[in-house]
């Protein structure tokens, strides 16, 4: 495959991932502009996740209709045109409908490609894919906070973003024919050509139930620190919201350069290991992170923090690349549509239901609540395996 063609992959999922933080970093701003409370960003949010739900579920389908590259570039302009509406909008209704054809566009995107690289690409790709996310997740607040110390404020941080996925959404119509010819290069026998099947239908393929589960649980560890970890700091170490604010991108950090680094070593270690290893990583970063606050060590918690995003690196890209080999490139777009439906659920609700744990006892019960989801994480993954390997023999 071509390297042009790989690096407009990897600009796709920078793309995919630069509105991800947009709607957070606006917000304080954005909600008093428009005259919506400081709770109404969650129902923008559950509404775009809501979104990407239902894209999950009937991508694969639309792919074996019009393919990958197709479907990915109608999905970008679909995220573009949503993106520059957001920033026309005058009032909340506005936001909650221009929501809709984000989150199905977002959930096209994110669906396809993973298939795509799990199917044609090493693990190497996959992991340096999801690191190019990071980048554009980080990068996000950046361009936001530029436009709002500027005259545009956040309705030119919103139009920023959309004429970067604009251009980009030229960039995928004009590299389709790579696309194409990438796929039909692609040497595929007869049982493994693309047969897409209903959600309940894939449910039914063995031990695929765990690794929906096990996506569900990853999904679960990455929303408490990017959520929680802020409130962490400011409740347990006093700390003011700036500098809170700070130490919480230590997670997204964490996971983004590990995500670089583990893709220089995936394609030896193999997916199951990469997966042992994060997930190993995770629970002694949430461990360092409950210990420092029993003996009052900050940087401990600091280097624990790091550490759960570092461990968390390997483990959904390593999850996604090992599904044709689990469960076959004939069925491995149903799986991967089906794992990101259950992924972005444990993002819709994991926030909402650690948050009223925590009001109803401390927030530090974070670091708990990481080692028991990467605990499920560890189970549910072995379980697969034991599944798939039985299925084989």
């Amino acid at each position: 495959m071509s390297s042009l063609l790989i690096a407009v992959i990897y600009l796709a999922f920078i793309s995919l991932g630069l509105p991800d933080s947009l709607l957070g970093s606006a917000w304080p701003v954005m909600h008093a502009d428009i005259g919506a409370s400081v709770s109404s960003a969650g129902i923008v949010t559950m509404i775009i996740s809501a979104g990407t739900i239902v894209s999950a579920l009937s991508t694969n389908k639309l792919v074996s209709v019009m393919g990958t590259p197709v479907v990915t570039a109608i999905s970008v302009l679909l995220t573009a045109a949503a993106i520059l509406a957001f920033s026309f909008a005058t009032s909340f209704w506005q936001l909650c409908v221009f929501a809709v054809p984000y989150g199905l566009g977002a959930g096209a995107i994110d669906t396809s490609l993973n298939n795509f690289v799990a199917k044609h690409l090493s693990s190497r790709h996959m992991s340096w894919l999801h690191c190019c996310w990071g980048i554009g997740a980080m990068t996000g607040p950046y361009v936001m906070g530029y436009a709002l110390t500027g005259a545009g404020g956040w309705h030119g941080g919103y139009r920023i973003i959309a004429a970067v996925q604009l251009v980009l959404t030229l960039v995928m119509f004009i590299s389709v024919p790579r696309w194409r010819k990438a796929e039909n290069g692609a040497s595929v026998g007869e049982d493994e050509r693309e047969e897409a099947l209903s959600p309940l239908r894939t449910f039914r393929l063995k031990g695929a139930v765990f690794a929906f589960i096990a996506a569900m649980l990853y999904f679960a560890i990455e929303q408490l620190p990017i959520v929680w970890a802020s409130t962490y700091f400011t409740e347990v170490w006093s700390l003011d919201a700036d500098t809170a604010a700070f130490l919480a991108s230590l997670f997204y950090i964490g996971i983004t350069v590990g995500r670089g680094a583990s893709g220089f070593v995936s394609g030896r270690a193999g997916d199951k290991l990469m997966i042992r290893t994060g997930i190993i990583a995770v629970l002694v970063g949430a461990a360092l992170i409950a210990f420092a606050a029993l003996v009052g060590a900050f940087a401990l918690s600091v280097i624990g923090f790091l550490l759960v995003g570092l461990g968390c690196a390997p483990v959904f890209p390593s999850l996604l690349h090992s599904v044709p080999g689990n469960f076959g490139k004939k069925y491995s777009g149903s799986v991967i549509g089906v794992t990101m439906a259950f992924s972005y659920t444990g993002m819709i609700f994991t926030p909402v239901l650690f948050g009223k744990l925590a009001e109803l006892t401390t927030i530090e019960l974070l670091p708990f609540g990481v080692m028991l989801l990467a605990a499920g994480v560890y189970f549910f993954t072995e379980m697969m395996n034991f599944k798939v390997k039985k299925n084989a023999l």
